[in-house]
């Protein structure tokens, strides 16, 4: 496992993070779950991300009892705050910056996390209010680094501006993939240039890179783009994208990897990159993603991976 700065931060993580959207405390139970962190830890992964919107706390709660025992520093907790947790609980306020760094805390078990992070950008509280809460957050112990999901160039910016060095953000999680590259075109060099590395989400795509989803045919029973109302997946499920992805196997075959292997070792070549957030609902899953972070692939080949995208990727 290869491990990378974070950002300005001090803190080393795993190439690979594990993340708990839609799988631990909702979609999975205990006992798989558990099965799941022991296998990450046992691959080298330290880097492990939540959220207190992922089944309403329901994520951080299984953390909390699925990471205890473990010593605390032997890995790298990351959560995030932002969306509504009840009718009046939402936002980056002070107030609620103060309440719900607590709240996390409470159902992870733990006096402090690594990284916190502004699941969106809150366009009802001033930023400075924001980044001052932030601060106190940091200098109460009860984070070591912050951080922002989703944030568009010029809120990353005036960030920047505001922070002191002490409390700058060190991390940006943003979508990123083969067929998702829009934040190369600003957001990540912004990154580059502040000290700031990217935790991405979604490299896999949703699981279109994995080659799964066949063009022309209904997707699996079961899967996440069998679901109505999956938002995420929607500029990805058409044939043009799903006929262009597997046109990617040969490009595999000839990397000796898999097609989910050759696309996370993409993301993690890529400038600015410090780790990639997978899931998995079964340690069998872990397996094949986390080989990805020692893959040495020809970078002529990761090129052509690319060049076979290009027409049909969201730029």
């Amino acid at each position: 496992m290869q491990y990378r700065d974070l950002g300005d931060s001090g803190i080393r993580v795993s190439a690979i993070c594990l993340g708990s959207w839609l799988t631990y405390g909702v979609g999975v139970d205990d006992s798989d779950g558990r099965a799941c962190i022991d296998a990450a830890f046992d691959a080298g992964i330290d880097f492990i991300d939540t959220a207190n919107i992922y089944g309403r706390g329901a994520a951080e709660e299984f953390l909390g009892r699925a990471l205890k025992g473990r010593a605390r520093d032997s890995y790298v907790l990351a959560t995030k705050l932002f969306f509504p947790m009840t009718e009046s609980d939402r936002g980056l306020s002070a107030a609620q910056v103060a309440k719900q760094i607590d709240a996390s805390l409470a159902r992870l078990q733990t006096d402090h996390v690594d990284l916190y992070q502004c699941h969106r950008y809150d366009p009802d509280t001033p930023l400075e209010e924001t980044m001052d809460a932030l601060s106190a957050v940091v200098r109460s112990g009860k984070a070591r680094a912050i951080g922002f999901s989703e944030w568009a160039p010029e809120q990353i910016e005036a960030a920047v501006a505001l922070a002191p060095q002490s409390v700058k953000f060190v991390s940006s999680q943003p979508q990123y993939s083969l067929l998702y590259r829009r934040p190369e075109a600003k957001v990540i060099p912004i990154s580059i240039a502040n000290g700031i590395g990217q935790i991405v989400w979604s490299p896999l795509a949703m699981g279109v890179l994995s080659g799964k989803y066949a063009p022309g045919s209904a997707p699996p029973e079961g899967s996440r783009a069998a679901s109505d109302d999956e938002q995420y997946m929607r500029n990805f499920l058409n044939d043009p994208v799903l006929e262009a992805v597997q046109k990617l196997k040969p490009v595999a075959d000839k990397a000796g990897c898999s097609m989910a292997q050759l696309a996370i070792a993409w993301v993690l070549a890529q400038p600015g990159i410090t780790s990639a957030i997978i899931g998995a609902r079964r340690p069998d899953q872990l397996k094949e993603t986390v080989a990805a972070a020692d893959l040495t692939i020809d970078p002529a080949l990761l090129a052509e991976a690319a060049a076979i995208l290009e027409g049909v990727r969201v730029s």
